[in-house]
């Protein structure tokens, strides 16, 4: 079964979020999707806007781009610190991380 099927998005939009309360700056989300996270000089982890621009602010979201998505899941899944978070745009329900249903 896809990472698409298993999530049920079909298509939907997905974002990302990461909670830098929780962050353990093992920067495994980086390497596996070095296109969506970074580590920033604080040694935590936050998410990629337009022209690869770090969203620091609590709470920031970034689309996931389908390509990708894989490879987020899978910082979601192996992430020690459970605080990437993928969630649904239409209707804010997490689809990966540490509140999935």
């Amino acid at each position: 079964m896809s990472v698409q099927q298993e999530a049920g998005v079909d298509g939907e939009a997905l974002e990302v979020w990461i909670d830098q309360d929780l962050c353990t700056g093992d920067g495994i989300c980086a390497q596996y999707a070095p296109e969506v996270f970074e580590l920033d000089i604080d040694g935590l982890a936050y998410v990629k806007g337009a022209d690869d621009v770090l969203l620091q602010a609590p709470g920031a979201t970034t689309p996931v781009p389908l390509p990708l998505l894989t490879d987020v899941v899978d910082s979601a899944k192996e992430c020690p610190g459970e605080c990437i978070h993928v969630r649904r745009v239409s209707d804010r329900a997490e689809v990966y991380g540490s509140d999935a249903e």
